[in-house]
């Protein structure tokens, strides 16, 4: 008897009426994870600091057919964390994904930067991390079927950078870490737990550098020298992987960073 799911493989992908929260949504990975899952089928709860933005992102997937929550706060501490997963169980029953597009990057030599700058990045890109991760997973454990988490790292957590990136790198690098090791905790209970680690793609932050002007053009031409592909991401570059984290095509994957960077960390 054949395998109904290599018959049908496009069945792997499916996560229609999956419960799915996204922190950090008004963001550019944030928006990007909202509309593919709103696409997909997803019911969403939308987690950002940013009112405006959230509302802006939340009223685009109700265009789109999707149920969403929306909750105007960041996962900042234990409470904040625990507020975001009950609102997922009590506005549609459970959870099934979450989504951590949450965290802040701030750039200056090291001897340039503040301590407490260097722990509010710290704090943001892996304690934050660590914090909704913890409260997910515990609702997903006590459902007792499985869910997926996916982080959000970069191609930074495994190479330098020279101008100004410590906080950044450091952050990135242990949410790879962190990864790894929640992917070996959590396998056993059916959680799988990945990230997605891009590299420049186009967003209101990097929108410059697509701009056709001396300047945007030296620093493309110099970032494009050790991209294989021969151009910066795209957000659909972002969408694939996204949606393969998030259905049960990535069951047997758990504990790995996948670069979305056109071949720049191989080289």
């Amino acid at each position: 008897m054949s395998d109904p799911t290599l018959s049908n493989p496009l069945s792997m992908f499916d996560v229609e009426g999956k419960v799915a929260l996204i922190t950090g949504a008004s963001g550019a990975f944030g928006m990007v994870a909202a509309r593919v899952l709103a696409g997909a089928g997803c019911r969403l709860v939308l987690a950002a600091g940013n009112e405006e933005a959230l509302q802006e992102i939340t009223s685009e997937c109700e265009t789109a057919g999707a149920k969403v929550a929306a909750v105007n706060t960041r996962p900042s501490d234990e409470a904040s964390c625990q507020q975001l997963v009950d609102r997922a169980v009590a506005e549609f029953g459970r959870l099934d994904i979450l989504v951590v597009a949450s965290g802040m990057n701030k750039v200056a030599l090291i001897n340039d930067m503040e301590p407490d700058t260097f722990t509010d990045v710290m704090d943001a890109n892996v304690t934050q991390s660590w914090l909704i991760a913890r409260a997910a997973s515990g609702q997903m454990k006590a459902q007792g079927d499985g869910g997926k988490i996916v982080l959000v790292s970069s191609a930074r957590g495994l190479l330098g950078h020279p101008a100004g990136y410590t906080a950044y790198c450091s952050s990135k690098a242990a949410v790879d870490g962190m990864t790894k090791a929640l992917g070996c905790e959590l396998g056993p209970t059916g959680i799988t737990v990945n990230a997605i680690a891009p590299t420049v793609f186009r967003s209101p932050l990097t929108a410059w550098m697509f701009e056709d002007n001396e300047k945007a053009n030296a620093v493309r031409a110099g970032f494009l020298s050790r991209v294989p592909k021969g151009r910066l991401g795209e957000p659909e570059d972002l969408a694939g992987p996204l949606l393969f984290l998030s259905s049960r095509a990535s069951d047997f994957y758990t504990g790995h960073i996948l670069y979305a960077d056109g071949g720049y960390t191989a080289g």
